[in-house]
């Protein structure tokens, strides 16, 4: 049957780790489709493990989440045609490649078939994070302040326009006036550009001293410290990325700060039963097609490009979301 190519990671370290090997084609088992990649996914957990900061069983592939076409269907498989676009996210690394046999729990077709795929790729990892975390974890009420940071990513622009849609006043971080504007444009109501900028003085000023309901950060010990001094009283801090270093907080600095909750969710986990994940995507793609989320493919890159991709991702020179395309 051939051949396809996929991208490994033999020995963890820089973005040029990674290279490109030739894999046999083989058919899709019990339960399983076979999917030809359109589109990738890139996220920033990709760089953590080609990095080594996440542990990984060596050699290991990258990438959990793409976009295709099935072009072939095991038995048992009754919700996926061959020729129809479909999407996926499995949580076993391995996207970054030509072709996938995947898991059919963890595929779904594309309810609008007509998608760019580089759009519904650079949708599917960020918007289920941002689904479950506006969604999923406290309730969101209209009036309520929300901190977001890094609020010009891929999955900050996102997350700011599902919270918008809900109804709260959404305060976001950037690190430049450029994503500043990016952030604004998508529906942030107040930017804070840092470092320099005071954003605990910014929520406070906006909450009407009260504070933030719910504080989503994804940036770690850089900003732990005025993330908590945002929080309103019985606040909630969302720890869910940690590029500057995983955070220190003593328990009795959540006392202190008032009797604050702190949680350290992850999309894996929010989306582990195919249920969910089909209950995300319906909500993901539904906010779509309303119009009520914009999709922002910030930056392109070929699949042999991944270095790249990963290079210019962890020196923030990316807004949106970023994709592969084979």
């Amino acid at each position: 049957m051939g051949t396809y190519k996929r991208m490994i990671v033999e020995k963890t370290g820089a973005p040029e780790a990674m290279h490109l090997v030739d894999v046999p084609v083989v058919s899709p088992g019990l339960g399983e489709v076979r999917i030809r990649h359109e589109a990738i996914g890139v996220d920033f957990i990709d760089t953590q493990i080609r990095g080594g900061l996440l542990p990984a069983t060596l050699p290991t592939g990258l990438g959990f989440a793409g976009v295709g076409i099935a072009v072939e269907v095991g038995p048992g498989v009754d919700h996926v045609n061959v020729g129809e676009r479909v999407a996926y996210m499995y949580f076993v690394a391995g996207s970054y490649a030509e072709e996938r046999i995947v898991p059919a729990d963890r595929v779904v077709v594309l309810p609008d078939q007509t998608m760019a795929p580089d759009l519904a790729a650079g949708a599917l990892f960020r918007g289920l994070t941002a689904w479950y975390l506006a969604t999923r974890l406290r309730r969101t009420e209209p009036g309520d302040v929300v901190l977001v940071h890094a609020a010009a990513g891929g999955v900050g622009l996102i997350l700011v326009q599902w919270l918008a849609h809900l109804g709260a006043t959404v305060v976001g971080t950037v690190d430049s006036p450029e994503k500043a504007a990016v952030a604004s444009e998508y529906g942030c109501h107040h930017v804070v550009a840092i470092p320099g900028g005071d954003f605990a003085a910014e929520v406070r000023a906006v909450s009407g001293g009260k504070g933030a309901q719910i504080v989503f950060d994804c940036i770690g010990s850089a900003t732990i410290e005025g993330s908590l001094d945002s929080a309103a009283r019985f606040g909630l801090i969302v720890s869910f990325g940690w590029p500057s270093g995983d955070p220190d907080v003593p328990l009795m600095t959540l006392r202190n700060k008032g009797s604050l909750f702190v949680t350290r969710p992850t999309v894996t986990q929010y989306t582990a039963d195919a249920d969910d994940l089909k209950h995300g995507v319906d909500a993901l793609f539904g906010l779509i097609a309303e119009g009520a989320l914009r999709i922002r493919v910030g930056h392109t890159y070929a699949l042999a490009d991944a270095a790249k991709a990963h290079a210019d991702l962890s020196a923030g020179r990316t807004t949106g979301s970023l994709v592969l395309v084979p």
